[in-house]
């Protein structure tokens, strides 16, 4: 019975930023994986990134590397996905999620998600 409530999405062209906020409720978001997952129509949800527990390690789609950063405050119960050069390409649902296990790359990892927040990328 975690929440989270996805943020920050929106329309925007070619090459600029958005930073994407995924706020979760409980006391104990220190003690989940987080993940960022995307999902365009007609296709399967893929992963992005994902930030693990206690040292916060990272890893990224091959897609984003270099271009998105996932990272987290456990102090605000927060987690962030900085996107920067955005592509049309990128255009999605992007939606967080949390593991209670350490972190992983696949969606059946996670057992808790968020309802999802829009990303449009125009040309």
């Amino acid at each position: 019975q975690v929440q989270l409530v996805e943020s920050g999405g929106g329309l925007v062209q070619a090459g600029d930023s958005l930073r994407l906020s995924c706020a979760a409720s409980g006391r104990t978001f220190g003690s989940y994986g987080m993940g960022w997952f995307r999902q365009a129509p007609g296709k399967e949800r893929e992963f992005v990134a994902t930030i693990s527990r206690s040292v916060g390690r990272t890893y990224y789609a091959d897609s984003v590397k270099g271009r998105f950063t996932i990272s987290r405050d456990n102090t605000k119960n927060t987690v962030y996905l900085q996107m920067n050069s955005l592509k049309p390409e990128d255009t999605a649902v992007f939606y967080c999620a949390a593991t209670p296990y350490d972190s992983g790359t696949k969606s059946n990892t996670y057992t808790y998600w968020g309802q999802g927040t829009q990303v449009t990328v125009s040309s």
